[in-house]
């Protein structure tokens, strides 16, 4: 197991050095997150009313498709060096590729979140601050859950040519729960009447997703990418 995971953050740091000398997905995913904020901003903020906006709702919408994006190109500069098929026949085990690529997004994914956060706090008037560690409990395990599936999918689709119109379409149906979870979560803390009680049952329940949704990719992965 410790091999796994020695070889999971080699995986991972390799992208995150390469992303980190480009920053092309990073500025892609960011840009496109923040343009979907605005789009809610422009077509329902009004300088004359209050904001009385679904506030949770519209992170969640704005972290799914910049999260969809990014993983998009989990696998595709492999794909475009023709590396996948050398990272595969290497004497480690395929769940570590897996695990590499499913850190990777999520740091990326926790990187945009970051900044995403405090944009719709001040923009929407969010009071993420009621609970910042609930808050974080939940953006951490629905990220987890998403980047998972999502990973998987996008190994799956790999050598697809219609992968970025089939990626969300496979996707969002499947983590549904998750996302549900994420806004029903992050609403009760940041509603009107915040219910801290309700927000602790979504994280468990987001938890407990992603414990089976992590546990089905790692048995899944290996026969997914075998030739």
């Amino acid at each position: 197991m410790r091999s796994v995971l020695a070889t999971a953050w080699l995986i991972a740091r390799k992208d995150l050095r390469v992303e980190a000398r480009s920053r092309e997905l990073v500025y892609t995913v960011l840009f496109f997150a923040i343009s979907c904020l605005m789009v809610f901003v422009f077509a329902l903020v009004r300088p004359d009313r209050a904001v009385d906006l679904p506030a949770a709702g519209i992170l969640w919408i704005a972290i799914a498709f910049s999260g969809t994006l990014a993983l998009g190109r989990t696998f595709e500069r492999e794909r475009q060096g023709e590396t996948l098929r050398a990272l595969l026949v290497a004497p480690v085990e395929r769940s570590a590729v897996y695990l590499g690529k499913l850190l990777t997004v999520v740091l990326l994914m926790t990187a945009v979140e970051a900044i995403l956060v405090p944009i719709v706090g001040v923009l929407f008037d969010a009071p993420f601050t009621r609970a910042p560690w609930l808050v974080l409990g939940l953006l951490a395990s629905g990220t987890l859950g998403f980047a998972a599936v999502g990973t998987l999918f996008a190994a799956m689709l790999m050598r697809v040519d219609s992968r970025d119109v089939l990626l969300p379409v496979l996707l969002y149906p499947m983590t549904v729960p998750v996302v549900i979870a994420g806004v029903m979560g992050t609403g009760a803390i940041v509603g009107p009447e915040p219910n801290f009680v309700a927000a602790r049952t979504w994280l468990t329940l987001l938890v407990c997703f992603d414990a089976v949704f992590v546990t089905i990719a790692l048995w899944t992965f290996a026969p997914v990418m075998s030739e």
